[in-house]
């Protein structure tokens, strides 16, 4: 299916809350093929941080917004996660729903410890 048709499809079933689900893995590897490259091809993430991030204090918002988003999104599959114990899904489904809450949350930790050394790079540097 063309993307443009897909993006429509898809745009008006979120518009009322629904989300599409996809029964064949092949579909699947080539919804996140997509979505990977998307991602990577949507803007020169490299030359933009070094051009905004001149120092420690400037990468701090964007982590703290990263780390936000993220926080957001693994307690969100918390309750994913829950659901799917509540209804007997699949074990591996189930496992692979903990992996990623796990790391979701592991990612916070991690995040927040950026946050906490661009002040304290900041404050050591005597700003």
């Amino acid at each position: 299916m063309p993307l443009t048709r897909r993006s429509l499809m898809d745009a008006a079933a979120a518009s009322s809350g629904w989300r599409r689900a996809y029964g064949d893995t092949t579909k699947v590897d080539a919804l996140l093929t997509e979505q990977s490259e998307t991602a990577y091809t949507a803007a020169d993430h490299t030359a933009l941080a070094t051009a905004k991030n001149t120092n420690a204090l400037a990468v701090q918002p964007g982590v703290l917004d990263a780390r936000g988003r993220i926080l957001a999104d693994a307690l969100y599959l918390e309750g994913v996660l829950a659901g799917a114990r509540n209804r007997g899904l699949h074990s591996e489904v189930i496992e692979r729903l903990e992996d990623v809450v796990d790391h979701g949350h592991e990612l916070t930790v991690l995040l927040a410890d950026v946050v906490r050394s661009t002040a304290a790079a900041h404050a050591s540097s005597g700003n």
